[in-house]
């Protein structure tokens, strides 16, 4: 073994390492809501919990990722540390796929057909298909696929230089003597652990022992505790994100490494009992890369199998180990949290159910201004000060969150939400504003003592009802995604406007009768002018609803094609008119 052997076996490993990150990127891409919507349905239901983390685990390829996604997600609080041990247990299940793809690259037959299923006899074609779809392919979905199959192909190939790399130790005697040391099961498991932690990768861990088997010098007896290390190691990135996170979050690092600690003590402990007890008469023999895939599923599987009715006793454990500080309470949950970016798809479902609740706030802040110009009410108008406080604060954090979200690689229809999202938390924060505004138009009517004539208090009575139609019909549009209501609401928004304009008209002729005030009419223009504008808004989250089913934000060219040819504006708009009284 020489020096271009080393720069192989180099060189192997990180084609190894890109081509899971870039099959796992397609993964996630292609998964997009999909992982979101799973981590929603999460309960406290073991089983279930179990499952999901498998899943997400197969999807991602990647049981850190699994791990650094829940130590954001309670971090951020939506989720609590008692669901985390099954989806913990789940992603270390759904981590052994990867090796068995991997036992693929030592399948040795005659047969034709088993011969296909060796790496370098398919991977090279799946290469080219994804190669094609990539550049060929306009549909997103397609150069995902394309992706996926590419970076298959280049991580088999990795470990193929790998393998090739290290087939030159099984002539060295130096290197046989060097194995005699891993017949310590602890210095294995150390040694497991510790290269593990270091790529924090275990996927590429088990990769190296395989292709390492396949020189023929690896026994049953190095090989298990190495893989036993293995799953420890593979918690080094699990700890390395709870730094700086809240005690709940770093909890979860904690369930992480007792896990596969307690499941290595405990079946490393069994294993060379029995053997002392009845003498394993595999220990001592080769072991291959098939036999690595067996021993890691069965290691893991075991391990659920103990601990996953201990669950509640897991989080005990990280409960003593990171102790919540008596007369110290945490600072409150940062939802959306920076680890969440590292699962884009995760990122953008929770900005968007952040999104939701804050055009739910604007939406209830908006009834109660509305409310107080027929009943003002003191703590009503505080919560109104305070609600629009909350939403300065969540456009400001989902503004520079999406920001940085929409750099990283999204699935088309993430990509739109995120488009959306950042076209509609401006209207939401400003639909707060006017809230506001109302709040002072009415102060000002209660501190000068001053009422509207009972017509003025009609008309605004009816424009009222039909503002409240408008929000309730942007309110669903938004959160349905449905762009059939979504277009209900601009021929409304328009019978608004003829509203306003036909209340300013009799304001006018009041004031010529001297039936009204000047200083009623300035209150009065206050309460029109916002009410116009607030129709405006839900116009507008109305139309990024609509325009995202075409792949385009161009509102001016949406406005102008439905005001002007659209039989379905005009007979909405009519019926509106009619319903308000302006036929």
């Amino acid at each position: 073994m020489d020096i271009f052997s080393v720069i192989t076996l180099i060189g192997g490993l990180a084609f190894f390492l890109y081509g899971m990150h870039v099959m796992s990127s397609g993964l996630e891409r292609m998964a997009g809501g999909k992982l979101e919507h799973a981590l929603k349905r999460m309960t406290s239901n073991p089983l279930k919990s179990l499952a999901l983390g498998a899943g997400i685990t197969v999807a991602v390829q990647s049981s850190s990722a699994v791990t650094v996604m829940l130590v954001g997600l309670v971090n951020s609080g939506l989720m609590n540390i008692a669901q985390t041990p099954g989806v913990i247990m789940g992603s270390n299940i759904g981590t052994t796929l990867t090796a068995w793809l991997l036992s693929l690259v030592g399948l040795e037959t005659d047969n034709v057909w088993l011969k296909l299923l060796k790496p370098e006899n398919f991977s090279l074609i799946l290469a080219m298909v994804g190669a094609v779809l990539i550049m060929m392919s306009k549909k997103p979905r397609r150069r995902d696929i394309g992706s996926i199959l590419v970076g298959f192909a280049v991580l088999m190939y990795g470990m193929k230089f790998m393998s090739s790399a290290v087939s030159p130790l099984a002539d060295m005697p130096e290197f046989a003597s060097l194995l005699t040391a891993f017949r310590n099961p602890l210095l294995g498991v150390l040694v497991g652990a510790l290269f593990t932690g270091i790529i924090q990768s275990s996927a590429a861990s088990v990769g190296i022992l395989q292709a390492l088997a396949l020189t023929g010098n690896i026994s049953y007896g190095m090989a298990i505790p190495i893989i036993m290390g293995q799953n420890i190691g593979t918690c080094v990135t699990a700890l390395i994100s709870s730094i700086g996170v809240k005690r709940n979050a770093k909890k979860v690092a904690a369930i992480h490494v007792s896990f596969n600690l307690i499941g290595t003590v405990f079946f490393l402990a069994l294993f060379y009992g029995l053997d002392a007890l009845v003498h394993f008469s595999f220990t001592d023999m080769p072991i291959g890369a098939f036999e690595i895939a067996v021993v890691h599923s069965i290691f893991n599987v075991a391990t659920t199998v103990l601990l996953l009715p201990f669950s509640k006793q897991l989080v005990r454990i990280a409960n003593l180990v990171i102790r919540d500080k008596k007369g110290e309470e945490e600072l409150p949950a940062k939802r959306l949290d920076e680890r969440l970016l590292a699962t884009p798809s995760v990122a953008v479902g929770e900005s968007n159910a952040m999104t939701v609740d804050m055009m739910k706030t604007a939406h209830r802040t908006l009834l109660q201004a509305l409310g107080l110009i027929e009943h003002y009410d003191e703590k009503t108008a505080e919560e109104i000060l305070e609600e629009e406080n909350r939403l300065d604060a969540c456009e400001d954090e989902l503004g520079t969150y999406l920001v940085r979200l929409a750099s990283n690689k999204l699935s088309a229809e993430d990509s739109m939400l995120v488009s959306k999202m950042l076209h509609t938390i401006g209207d939401f924060e400003r639909l707060g504003d006017h809230a506001v505004n109302l709040l002072c138009s009415v102060r000002e009517l209660q501190e000068k003592k001053l009422s509207f004539s009972p017509a003025a208090q009609e008309d605004l009575a009816l424009l009222s009802s039909a503002l409240t139609e408008i929000l309730a019909l942007t309110a669903e549009a938004y959160e349905k995604n449905d762009a059939e209501i979504a277009a209900r609401v601009e021929p409304l928004e328009q019978t608004i406007d003829r509203l306003v304009e036909r209340i300013k008209d009799k304001h006018v002729a009041r004031l010529q009768n001297g039936e009204c005030t000047i200083q009623l009419g300035f209150i009065l223009a206050d309460l029109l002018n916002n009410f116009e504008r607030i129709s405006d808004h839900c116009s507008n989250i109305a139309v990024s609803v609509i325009e995202i089913k075409h792949n385009t934000f161009d509102t001016h060219q949406y406005l102008n094609r439905v005001k002007y040819g659209s039989r379905e504006f005009t007979v909405q708009f009519e019926e509106y008119c009619e319903k308000y009284g302006l036929k």
